[in-house]
């Protein structure tokens, strides 16, 4: 017989609550570290390409800002890894999932960052700076349209709590 779970106090969470926001957080961080750890990786060997020799100053500090969205957006998708490592089976669980969560808000955008900034690199490049600001923004709208504005107007189905 399983001993039944104390009711939480008001404005807390169950501790399974917290353990199924924790296993879903995970889960979600998983394919964004793959993408972000990726990424990183290809930003940190393009100062090694014959052409980044032939970059001008705006592209080269582009470049800079772009790795440093990146690597920062690596620490934040890792951070809860860590955390969790640091903190395991010391019972702050409900401290993890809240700080974990925002932490990866923050590593979300930060990627989402990174790859504006990838694709004004390679629109300046390919074709013009200008083509390069424009392509840009535009991949930051479908971003803010995708990840911000999509979800806040979604509505729960009829009946659902």
């Amino acid at each position: 017989m399983t001993t039944p779970e104390p009711e939480p106090s008001a404005g807390e969470l169950s501790e399974q609550t917290i353990n199924r926001n924790w296993t879903e957080l995970v889960q979600e961080l998983r394919s964004t570290q793959t993408g972000v750890q990726v990424l990183t990786g290809f930003l940190l060997a393009v100062p090694f390409t014959d052409k980044f020799d032939s970059l001008d100053d705006f592209e080269r500090n582009a470049y800079l800002v772009v790795l440093s969205c990146a690597v920062g957006a690596t620490m934040a998708v890792l951070a809860p890894i860590a955390y969790h490592r640091i903190l395991f089976r010391r019972g702050r669980r409900p401290w993890l999932v809240q700080t974990a969560n925002k932490i990866a808000r923050a590593g979300l955008v930060l990627a989402a960052l990174t790859t504006c900034g990838v694709v004004l690199l390679a629109f300046d490049l390919a074709v013009s700076r200008t083509a390069g600001m424009v392509a840009s923004s535009v991949a930051l709208l479908g971003y803010v349209v995708l990840w911000i504005v999509v979800p806040l107007r979604a509505h729960p189905p009829a009946g659902w709590r």
